[in-house]
């Protein structure tokens, strides 16, 4: 995988995810398991990533993870029900399978009042 500058929306995810969402994260002391300032708020550069927040924390936004961790750029498009970024390619449509079956309800629900009306 060839190593590149963050982008600023990059560096901008990982930071709300470090602070909102890692286990290992104080404000007071930074990464507590190393007892010194967090790693990942830092980070300019893709490469090598913690590894508590690579398998925990990262999978929570899977296009954030796709662009630290495919060997190409990987392609977004917003999901058409929430707006939020959903990966291009296979038959996934929707960001999440919360705003698949919340798209599911509402197709369902659209059908059933065609079919009575």
């Amino acid at each position: 995988m060839d190593q590149r500058e963050l982008t600023r929306e990059e560096r901008a995810a990982i930071r709300a995810l470090v602070v909102k969402r890692c286990a290992n994260y104080d404000r007071g002391v930074g990464c507590l398991p190393l007892d010194c300032e967090c790693y990942m708020l830092g980070k300019t550069w893709t490469g090598p990533l913690c590894r508590y927040f690579r398998a925990a924390v990262l999978p929570l936004d899977p296009a954030l993870e796709a662009a630290l961790t495919a060997p190409a750029p990987v392609e977004t498009r917003a999901c058409p029900l929430c707006g939020r970024p959903a990966l291009l390619g296979g038959r996934r449509r929707y960001c999440s399978p919360a705003c698949a079956q919340a798209a599911h309800r509402k197709q369902q629900r659209d059908h059933m009042r065609k079919k009575r009306g």
